[in-house]
């Protein structure tokens, strides 16, 4: 089996499919820190800005340097580190933004940009939930051509072989902004929309998501009523 190049995920049942970018998962991660830092410092329990992104990075550069080397063990360990901790900081915060509405402590401006940041950063993890736990994960779904199960049913795996190849899609598996995608319905209609949930986990982590963007909005509502 080949080793994971920097960026890809690669093994040599699949030497010739296309290969799955390892960016924009860490891309994503590094917003959530970027959009942590952004948040009052009411919001972030003290801690200086400036330390979520910074163990975000450091993680991050450590889930590279494991992938480099084709230690997918310890990259998948550090991937589930670093989810868990924006995950905890996430939710963290918006108990905290919620106590400053309840008490009246937050501007409208305030509670505008941080409710935006939150509910954003919401289907950003979320999605990093979805693309890391799915079928095993990233690398383990490199391992096999095409895509046939998991914990979602994306439409391309209900098409017949016949219109698989005819659309192009014979050897089609999940990337992240699939996942990226999905969350984002999520956070938006509140399900899952043109994706079956088909696995328990899946199903309780939408719900936990649903239930924060719906908290989000709800705060916005509740204040906007109030404003007017």
């Amino acid at each position: 089996m080949n080793k994971a190049t920097a960026g890809t995920f690669s093994t040599s049942e699949k030497d010739a499919q296309p290969r799955e970018p390892l960016w924009p998962p860490l891309v994503a991660m590094l917003a959530v820190g970027g959009l942590y830092a952004g948040l009052p410092l009411s919001l972030q329990g003290g801690a200086p800005r400036w330390l979520l992104v910074s163990i975000v990075a450091v993680l991050l550069v450590l889930i590279l340097i494991s992938h480099r080397s084709g230690n997918h063990s310890v990259g998948r360990l550090l991937g589930y580190v670093v989810n868990s901790i924006v995950t905890v900081a996430m939710i963290f915060s918006l108990v905290l933004l919620l106590m400053d509405v309840t008490e009246h402590q937050i501007s409208p401006e305030r509670l505008l940009r941080s409710a935006a940041a939150l509910w954003i950063s919401n289907f950003l993890v979320f999605a990093a939930w979805y693309w890391r736990l799915d079928a095993g994960g990233p690398h383990e779904r490199a391992r096999t051509v095409g895509h046939t199960d998991g914990a979602f049913l994306f439409p391309q795996m209900t098409m017949p072989p016949e219109a698989k190849i005819a659309a192009g899609e014979h050897n089609w598996e999940p990337h992240f902004v699939d996942y990226l995608f999905l969350a984002f319905n999520t956070s938006t209609a509140f399900s899952p929309t043109d994706v079956p949930v088909l696995s328990r986990w899946a199903k309780i982590l939408m719900m936990v998501q649903a239930m924060i963007s719906l908290l989000v909005l709800a705060l916005l509502a509740g204040r906007a009523v109030n404003i007017l």
